[in-house]
């Protein structure tokens, strides 16, 4: 009898969750209705039949895209669950301009697989605590902090262009991505925390740069494997436990700079008097309004942040740009000779020369609005939003995909040509404000665009300063976005020595 009785319970209470399911089910259809679909829907796995990988999604976004001129998109995932996405400026500066949070909350919240290694950062953060974050870290962006770091970027340059010169004098081609993010690598490092490692000497053979990458190709395969999103299940994973390894290891790292610079700090007050001031020594002194500083998990958290953020996406964006200089050789030219007037017969870029760089500002912002470092960004939806006459319910995350606006037919009719002089005039153009974003925009923009900007001008300028590139034949030069835009095969490139 009692067996009776809780099977009846279960059988009602199971009904009860289908009906729930059910009404719940009709709403999404209802609402998908009025949106622009992905694809023809697979009647298990939903749109993700489409795409294997994050490349593939962007395809079909881009291809849908151009055959509906649409603004906004919906898919679904397996377990008859939608998604939603933005891909044109209108409807992206709805979230934009917002202050909803990135997605960190749901189960496959992309953002929330990086928690464990980035913690609670400005990247992840949300709510008061990122606006009082924010503040603090703002100060670290001063020019007056930027300007030191010049010289920075012109000594890691030099150690970079050697492999240029190994290249130019053995004839042969060389591959660039990978130097390119151990120089923005230790760019962040050398910034940011004084560290002096000989990064880009050792390569990938440092515990540390091979402990990043590893991180950032976990962190890809679980974003596209919903399988491995239960943190449960994951931690039982050979790449789980990985990552774990890893994750521990880089926090070590850090803490151990973070503790030795404290000490010191605490020896000598007026070491923060010294010439130049970096990022680990605003974040150890730095108060709000009621005199609290930030706690050794604050600190480390956004050391991690920074160090990941600010080397890929300035690799990605420097590697692209070298890739564009060696496609379109009349553009080389104009960026170099522009380089040549500003210089003279100096060899390195200083702080004053880099507002006189025009024409290579307006290439930089065509390679990254051609090849966005940053492929897109996302929204957690905490309350109702109307985007394009539709009300999408909160608890939804909705993608921006920044590529595809980037690339929008509408914004931008001519998107697959290279056209630096489309930024030359921005001021009497009538483009929305948010067509390009490539370091996002609104109240959570990138707090470090100009850090970025100047090492991108500083890179490019020692390049082409010395050398010429040009493409390899018969080489694949493909892109391929994940966390950032990667090039599939490599960018590989023949180098000359200017005379």
């Amino acid at each position: 009898m009692i067996v009776q009785v809780f099977t009846g319970i279960a059988v009602v209470y199971l009904f009860s969750l289908l009906v729930k399911f059910g009404r719940r089910y009709s709403k999404w259809l209802h609402l998908t209705s009025k949106i622009t679909p992905m694809g023809k829907i697979h009647p298990f796995w939903g749109h993700l039949n489409l795409f294997e990988n994050m490349q593939g999604y962007f395809r079909t976004v881009r291809d849908t895209q151009e055959r509906t001129r649409m603004k906004i998109y919906h898919g679904w995932t397996m377990f008859f669950y939608p998604a939603f996405g933005v891909c044109h400026p209108e409807s992206a500066k709805v979230l934009l301009k917002s202050s909803e949070p990135k997605p960190r909350h749901t189960i496959g919240g992309s953002y929330r697989l990086l928690l464990p290694w980035l913690g609670d950062g400005l990247l992840l953060s949300g709510g008061r605590k990122w606006e009082r974050n924010r503040r603090l870290l703002t100060p670290a962006f001063h020019f007056d902090i930027l300007r030191p770091y010049v010289q920075i970027y012109n000594d890691v340059a030099s150690v970079f262009l050697e492999k240029f010169q190994n290249a130019c004098d053995s004839k042969q081609s060389i591959e660039i991505y990978s130097l390119v993010s151990l120089a923005t690598l230790d760019t962040m490092l050398r910034c940011s925390l004084s560290y002096h490692g000989r990064v880009q000497e050792m390569g990938e053979s440092h515990p540390y740069v091979d402990a990043v990458h590893k991180l950032v190709k976990l962190a890809i395969k679980r974003m596209i494997s919903p399988w491995l999103y239960p943190d449960f299940i994951y931690g039982l994973t050979p790449s789980g436990r990985e990552n774990k390894k890893l994750t521990n290891y880089v926090h070590q790292f850090a803490d151990k700079i973070i503790q030795s610079r404290r000490e010191a700090l605490k020896t000598d007050p007026d070491l923060t008097k010294k010439l130049r001031r970096d990022f680990l020594d605003i974040l150890i002194t730095a108060r709000d309004e009621s005199g609290k500083g930030l706690t050794a998990e604050e600190i480390r958290a956004e050391v991690d942040t920074f160090l990941f953020e600010g080397h890929d996406t300035t690799a990605s964006g420097i590697s692209w740009a070298i890739y564009s200089l060696a496609k379109y050789s009349e553009i080389q030219e104009k960026v170099h000779q522009e380089l040549v007037e500003v210089l003279g017969e100096r060899q390195q870029l200083q702080w004053e020369d880099l507002n006189e760089l025009k024409y290579m500002s307006m290439f930089l912002r065509e390679v990254m609005r051609m090849h966005s470092p940053v492929p897109g960004i996302a929204r957690h939806l905490t309350k109702p939003v109307v985007i394009e006459g539709v009300e999408i319910p909160a608890n939804f995350d909705i993608d921006i995909p920044i590529h595809a606006v980037n690339h929008h037919p509408d914004v931008w009719p001519d998107h697959m040509e290279f056209k630096p002089e489309r930024f030359e005039d921005e001021a009497k153009l009538s483009r929305d404000p948010f067509s390009y974003f490539p370091f996002s925009a609104g109240p959570r923009n990138c707090i470090g665009q100009n850090f970025a900007m100047n090492e991108q001008k500083v890179m490019i300028g020692s390049l082409l300063k010395r050398f010429k590139v040009s493409l390899v034949e018969g080489h694949v030069y493909e892109e391929f976005p994940d966390v950032v835009m990667r090039p599939r095969y490599g960018i590989k490139i023949n180098v000359e020595e200017r005379k």
